[in-house]
């Protein structure tokens, strides 16, 4: 599938074959595909949990509102970051890098990141929000449809996962084989509404 059919046709499906079984072998390709989208520093800050465990994701739609995706979808991805990332062995990211530049981008991280909570959340969302379009894309390249989901006690489903303190939940996918159409899609805002050429106003 061409990469604009996706983005039009990707929908959030909520309704899920539950018998249907994801092949790992295209559950290692998705997130082979998931892994290239980009990062700042290429810290590579995310961490896909991948849930399968029908007690686990029973417990996880039970803290999340009923949505029967959590449960019926083939699997079920919670979206982390690790938000210490950028100080865990930063040298790592770079090794394929010419050493200068790995010297100095590493050099850079630490003063970029260092008591900055903020820039370290907001870094994580973003890393999390590029990869997860990248999984929803990627899988209806697959023949897959997808659902992204915030409707969750990110608490709870923190403690069901074992979440380690340094990272942080951005939100779920649900990934498999739809038995429903998406509704159509409730209306797009004008162009002109939400495409400022070079400054608002």
């Amino acid at each position: 599938m061409e990469t604009i059919d996706a983005i039009y046709q990707r929908r959030a499906v909520k309704h899920y074959d539950p018998h249907h079984e994801m092949p790992e072998a295209e559950i290692k390709k998705l997130f082979e595909v998931a892994i290239q989208s980009p990062t700042s520093f290429n810290m590579q800050n995310w961490r896909f949990v991948v849930v399968r465990d029908e007690a686990l994701r029973k417990e996880i739609r039970a803290n999340g509102n009923n949505q029967a995706q959590m449960t019926d979808a083939s699997i079920l991805i919670v979206m982390t970051a690790d938000l210490l990332a950028w100080k865990k062995d930063p040298a790592r990211y770079f090794k394929d890098a010419p050493k200068e530049v790995a010297d100095l981008l590493v050099n850079w991280m630490g003063p970029f990141y260092e008591s900055r909570e903020w820039q370290q959340r907001d870094e994580a969302m973003r890393s999390i929000g590029i990869a997860s379009q990248t999984i929803m894309l990627a899988a209806k390249a697959m023949g897959y449809d997808s659902c992204p989901m915030i409707g969750f006690d990110q608490e709870a489903v923190a403690k069901l996962i074992n979440l380690p303190e340094d990272h942080i939940i951005g939100m779920m996918i649900s990934v498999g084989k739809a038995t429903q159409p998406a509704r159509p899609k409730p209306g797009q805002l004008p162009l002109d509404e939400v495409l400022i050429h070079d400054k608002f106003a």
